[in-house]
């Protein structure tokens, strides 16, 4: 094999970062969020790449303002996904925030093979001690947030804020509709149609413990 050329590119992480959220700023249209907003949404492009992805986001209430103050308070953040979980930047929050996934709980998957549903849905059931003034993010299963919606319909705790933005072809879309149509009160972001997932989901929680830093 003959050598390879040296490769121009950049190596510094934090003019990696400055030049992407200036490029995200120059051609993303933010002008549709609140000035509160613009931070996360930035983030949210920067893990997925699509600057157009503030034309789908939906909110209601001060979502950041929510969730800084529940990350600061030490909330729990509770997550669909070891994948979302893996995404947050641990030394970034504020006060040492717990985040809990149980997914992979005891008794999560016999007991969604025995009611014929999905092991997320049965995880949400298994937030309930930890719901009250949480930080729930969803980033995979729609499922998820709709089990969510039920248990919150029901009577179950409810959280500081939703972050919820599940993937996929199935379910996705409406889960999300459910959510901008009955958030029940609670502060909450999401995108509408098919896109989400752990990167963005992440993303949302990086950016209310941090910002942009």
């Amino acid at each position: 094999m003959g050598n390879h050329p040296a490769y121009n590119y950049i190596q510094d992480p934090q003019v990696i970062y400055d030049k992407s959220f200036a490029t995200v700023r120059a051609e993303a249209n933010l002008s549709q969020l609140p000035d509160t907003l613009h931070d996360v949404a930035i983030r949210l492009i920067h893990s997925c790449g699509m600057t157009d992805l503030p034309d789908d986001l939906a909110w209601d209430g001060d979502v950041a303002g929510a969730g800084r103050q529940a990350l600061q308070s030490g909330a729990p953040i509770l997550v669909d996904a070891m994948m979302v979980r893996h995404g947050i930047i641990d030394r970034n929050l504020p006060a040492n925030n717990k985040i809990i996934c149980t997914l992979n709980d005891d008794g999560v998957a016999d007991t969604a093979k025995a009611q014929g549903t999905t092991r997320s849905a049965i995880s949400v059931e298994h937030w309930q001690d930890h719901l009250a003034g949480a930080v729930v993010c969803i980033g995979n299963a729609p499922t998820a947030l709709f089990r969510l919606l039920e248990l919150l319909s029901e009577g179950a705790p409810k959280p500081a804020v939703i972050l919820g933005f599940p993937v996929g072809f199935v379910g996705a879309a409406e889960s999300k509709d459910a959510l901008i149509e009955d958030a029940q009160d609670i502060p909450f972001l999401t995108v509408r149609g098919r896109r989400g997932g752990s990167a963005i989901a992440a993303a949302s929680v990086n950016a209310l413990a941090s910002g942009l830093s």
